[in-house]
């Protein structure tokens, strides 16, 4: 198993006092003193993730919010950290396939090759039409097309010279890309559409899915054999291209004394993600069932291991408080492959 932290911003973990602290600041013109707060809040949780074997961090992207750019965050992350996969997300229809391509290549090579793309379809209207000058459509198939369009080209630009590209949504002609990853045969690519066409063009071209699963802690025991269902499924069509794909899941973790104590924080984190989009990613990730005493926590993440998950995407709250319980109190029973070396 791997573990992968959520790199902290405003909108992916219930506000606490620091984050809050932080969004005071990056919301006021001309406010703040010394470095960002919420740039160094990541460092400190990305580092001290990192220093125990942590193998991923992944850096979310929200443009109509006070969240620092995932790219760029993601330059500065790789300048503070040396094992650590570094994970910024990127949304099709917002960014194009030819910019995340010299986008990742640069990462990959100021990180020394520990550059991942997360390909995000995105669900915010207004965030598309704003910041993809109107690029929005309510056409699930169409977004999955273009998904399917934006991996072919980041792909093909990353691994062949000159590329050339001619499809509904992107065109390219004798297209080259002068900075090259570092890694080879490029920086894998991880994605979690849930819409066939979307899946589709994971199967073909991606290399980590993250597994969906419906909202509720207590739906532990059906989205576990939606989960195995679901990684049957995609074995076989990346089989039917000749392929092989491997599987995470992104989980909130509430781990405590009793099972009583566990269910109320949950209880009211879904109670207060249903009015407060600050909590909402936090609070639908209690779907993963990773709720409970430790014992419960260690058995549902073999249960995980065993249905094919290599890696968990993990967040808490408080966020450092409840990474050092998980450091101390689960690490330990679960067998982990060990971070890469650095460079």
């Amino acid at each position: 198993m791997r573990f992968g932290i959520w790199t902290p911003l405003p909108h992916t973990i219930r506000p606490e006092p620091r984050m809050q602290d932080a969004i005071a600041e990056l919301s006021t013109p001309g406010s703040g003193d010394g470095p960002d707060e919420s740039y160094q809040f990541a460092i400190d949780i990305v580092r001290e993730a990192e220093s125990v074997g942590f193998d991923s961090t992944l850096i979310a992207q929200r443009y109509l919010g006070p969240d620092l750019d995932a790219w760029m965050l993601g330059s500065a992350l790789a300048a503070q950290t040396k094992t650590i996969e570094i994970m910024p997300a990127v949304h099709p229809g917002i960014v194009l396939p030819q910019l995340a391509a010299k986008f990742g290549a640069s990462l990959d090579r100021i990180s020394a090759g520990r550059c991942a793309i997360n390909i995000v379809n995105g669900w915010w209207a207004d965030e598309f039409n704003m910041y993809g000058n109107g690029s929005w459509t309510d056409d699930a198939d169409a977004r999955g097309r273009r998904l399917d369009e934006f991996v072919s080209v980041l792909k093909g630009l990353w691994t062949q010279s000159p590329f050339s590209f001619d499809g509904e949504f992107f065109k390219l002609k004798d297209g080259r890309l002068p900075t090259t990853p570092r890694t080879r045969p490029h920086p894998s690519i991880y994605a979690a559409s849930r819409s066939n066409p979307g899946k589709d063009s994971i199967a073909r071209h991606c290399d980590v899915w993250f597994v969906s699963y419906k909202p509720g802690f207590r739906n532990f025991e059906t989205n576990m054999a939606g989960v195995v269902r679901d990684i049957a499924d995609m074995n076989a069509r990346a089989k039917s291209h000749g392929r092989t794909l491997r599987y995470g899941i992104s989980t909130h973790v509430i781990c405590c004394e009793t099972l009583a104590e566990a269910h109320a924080q949950a209880d009211a984190l879904e109670a207060y993600g249903a009015t407060n989009r600050l909590a909402l990613v936090p609070a639908l990730a209690l779907g993963a069932g990773l709720v409970g005493t430790p014992e419960v926590i260690v058995e549902r993440i073999e249960q995980y291991r065993a249905a094919g998950i290599e890696l968990l995407m993990l967040h808490f709250h408080p966020m450092m408080q409840g990474l050092r319980t998980f450091i101390d109190r689960i690490m330990p029973k679960v067998p982990h492959t060990a971070a890469r070396t650095a460079a």
